[in-house]
């Protein structure tokens, strides 16, 4: 707990002077004022983060927190359970989306066991499991409430590391079979929203099986009963350890000052968690895509943030992350590398003086 309390206290706000400053070099630029539209927003939001007017995101990093769901057992996904650790040991292979598209990015990643139902045999994959699998949330909470403390301060503290070695932004990516049923659960009762608009077919259920699916996450707020104003609640109650785990992740790499990219519904719950533990979280979070869930839209509006892109993607991973940091990149480059109208006319002048 002591982790998690210093971390809230350590998470700062935006240099808005910086940002300021930062909006009136991107104005004075060779072009009309606003014309490089969210790329400028971007280069805005990242120079408030660290504090400087020009920067570069040369070391990317994408953490993937990968545990079972104990609700499974009720039925809310086609995919058998064993798909976890089936996906976590191809993570380390290279041969998922979240890894092609990484490799094609320079994009390293950081696989973390915070909850598989089996151990991991796998020196690429960090060890961090608290237990195997969460409790079916439909009978019992999910955790412990020291265990969701305990998956929040992991996040953290991987997010330390990664930063003490030179990490400039990272990623968020997740595996764990039943949990866009444990993050409908977490946005339903953070939000007020009806279960029925915030739930969806995740890996591909049927109309019936979907009906089933918010009958199980009503059934587990009913048995639960979590305090929407007390996070730590909500996540033990009915969220999961990959959830918990990137929650840390968000208030890490809120502590440390580096943007931090949110992907797809998952990782968008875990986000919410974040903001809602500390107001100024919000401020590091740049959302990669709208996911094709029907949560992630009111998932997007509670965090009053708007996805880079919107493809319609719902693989989860962290697959949305490098297709962000690329048009991050392309901001902050384009930031650095054009010159104002003062500069473009003394390179005019230049120019003439030699022609003559």
């Amino acid at each position: 707990m002591k982790i998690l309390e210093q971390t809230l206290k350590e998470i700062k706000p935006s240099y808005e002077c910086v940002k300021d400053r930062t909006k009136a070099r991107l104005d004075s630029l060779s072009k009309p004022i606003g014309s490089l539209g969210i790329l400028e927003d971007i280069a805005i939001k990242v120079s408030g983060i660290t504090g400087e007017i020009n920067n570069s995101l040369d070391k990317k990093n994408i953490i993937i927190v990968c545990a079972d769901n104990g609700v499974v057992e009720e039925g809310v996904s086609t995919c058998p359970q064993e798909v976890t650790e089936t996906v976590t040991y191809n993570f380390t292979k290279g041969i998922t989306g979240v890894c092609v598209l990484s490799k094609f990015t320079g994009t390293d990643l950081t696989i973390v066991d915070m909850g598989v139902k089996n151990d991991i045999h796998s020196d690429k994959v960090i060890n961090k499991k608290i237990s195997y699998s969460t409790k079916n949330m439909t009978k019992e909470p999910a955790m412990t409430r020291e265990q969701a403390i305990k998956a929040i301060e992991n996040g953290i503290e991987i997010v330390d590391d990664l930063v003490s070695k030179g990490c400039k932004i990272l990623g968020t990516g997740e595996m764990g079979i039943g949990n866009t049923t444990t993050s409908a659960a977490v946005l339903s009762v953070l939000s007020g929203i009806d279960v029925d608009k915030v739930t969806g077919k995740g890996s591909g259920l049927t109309e019936e099986q979907l009906e089933h699916k918010k009958e199980v996450i009503r059934k587990a707020i009913e048995v639960n009963k979590p305090n929407k104003e007390d996070i730590i609640d909500v996540l033990s109650k009915v969220g999961g350890y990959d959830i918990a785990g990137l929650c840390g992740a968000f208030l890490g790499a809120a502590k440390n000052r580096v943007p931090i990219v949110i992907d797809g519904f998952i990782a968008s719950a875990a986000a919410l968690c974040a903001q809602r533990l500390n107001k100024y979280c919000r401020e590091f979070m740049f959302p990669s895509h709208l996911s094709a869930e029907p949560g992630a839209v009111y998932m997007m509006n509670e965090l009053n943030l708007e996805p880079i892109l919107n493809l319609k993607m719902r693989l989860g991973e962290g697959s949305g992350c490098p297709l962000a940091f690329n048009i991050m990149e392309a901001a902050l480059y384009s930031m650095k590398n054009m010159v104002t109208f003062e500069e473009a006319r003394i390179c005019r002048d230049d120019y003439i003086d030699i022609r003559k």
